[in-house]
């Protein structure tokens, strides 16, 4: 049995062409959202794979009906297979019930595996690079060796809370107790507060 799943993105789409596509290639129900191709929860699409039954096949209008990305289209084609059903996309004519179906697909999950792994291949060599010249990942200290000291002196002085000085250099209480600075002198700043209260 041929199943049909229509999607648009926003209301204001009509999806006329998408209907008479899955009409003609004699989708005996057809089910129809309208939802983002980038969400995952699609509740026409969950409906329309509980109907579906061992040899029946989805069929969409264009591949991106179904998946906005090439690694969410293999992963649900690949969860069809398993579950013993087709695919067929009409305008890019995929039919994974076919020969020439399958390699297309195929052919498609092999690309996706070799972005993938170009992609860590580079990664991996800009790490190393970055390495060599004394870099190292993650992100960089907002506050230099100097701002510390500078920091410190100041609660020492008495005259500024933690708060203040966070303030003073704009950034968060969290990323001075980050950079070191001692408990003792956050215990001190708290009992003068205390004391001047």
């Amino acid at each position: 049995m041929n199943i049909g799943y229509a999607r648009i993105s926003t209301t204001d789409q009509s999806p006329a062409l998408q209907l008479d596509a899955l009409d003609a290639a004699k989708c005996e129900k057809i089910f129809e959202e309208t939802a983002s191709g980038v969400r995952k929860d699609r509740p026409e699409l969950t409906k329309a794979l509980d109907f579906m039954r061992k040899g029946d096949t989805l069929v969409v209008w264009k591949l991106d009906r179904l998946a906005r990305s090439l690694s969410q289209l293999i992963e649900t084609i690949e969860m069809f297979d398993e579950r013993g059903m087709h695919f067929r996309s009409l305008t890019e004519e995929i039919n994974t019930k076919t020969a020439g179906g399958k390699l297309v697909f195929h052919m498609m999950g092999a690309l996706a595996q070799f972005e993938r792994d170009h992609i860590r291949e580079r990664t991996m060599a800009g790490l190393v690079a970055a390495r060599k010249d004394g870099r190292v990942g993650g992100r960089r200290k907002t506050l230099t060796e100097d701002d510390i000291k500078l920091a410190e002196t100041m609660i020492r002085s008495g005259d500024y809370t933690v708060a203040g000085v966070a303030a003073h250099f704009s950034v968060a209480r969290g990323t001075l107790y980050n950079a070191g600075i001692s408990r003792e002198l956050q215990d001190a700043t708290r009992s003068r507060t205390r004391k001047d209260n």
